[in-house]
């Protein structure tokens, strides 16, 4: 048996039940007898932390990749860098000017080329993800 009961609403919450309703094609009577329902629920706040702990889980998650990828890419700067301060012997004074020169065309290079990567979406992450396999599969990725 159902009970017939009236209700004032504000305009503006009015018209987005009216809303809801026409988007989600079902009567405003059950959106809001829906809603009562989990207002009124007794397990209603622990269905709430439910999601929200769902919800903290993931973001967590995906902090972790993002930790690992900024770990990857930094330990990938440090060892280029420590390889090329090893390896790179002083320019005489003479040679410094052709040399600046010719750094930064070779610059304006690696920056076309960091972009032509990006845009085809290939990450070194992924690169590393498929050297190390089921490795890498193992570690949370």
């Amino acid at each position: 048996m159902r009970i017939k009961h009236t209700i004032r609403l504000p305009a503006d919450l009015s018209a987005g039940l009216a809303d809801y309703a026409a988007r989600k094609k079902v009567p405003q009577a059950l959106i809001v007898e829906t809603a009562l329902a989990s207002f009124l629920s007794p397990d209603g706040p622990e269905r709430l932390e439910g999601a929200l702990v769902r919800r903290l889980d993931r973001m967590t998650r995906q902090l972790e990749r993002m930790e690992r990828r900024v770990t990857i890419a930094n330990e990938s700067l440090a060892v280029f860098v420590r390889f090329w301060l090893t390896s790179t012997p002083p320019l005489p004074d003479a040679a410094l000017v052709a040399a600046q020169s010719k750094g930064r065309e070779r610059y304006d290079g690696f920056i076309e080329a960091v972009g032509r990567r990006l845009a085809r979406g290939k990450t070194l992450d992924d690169e590393v993800r498929l050297d190390l396999g089921p490795v890498a599969e193992g570690q949370g990725t």
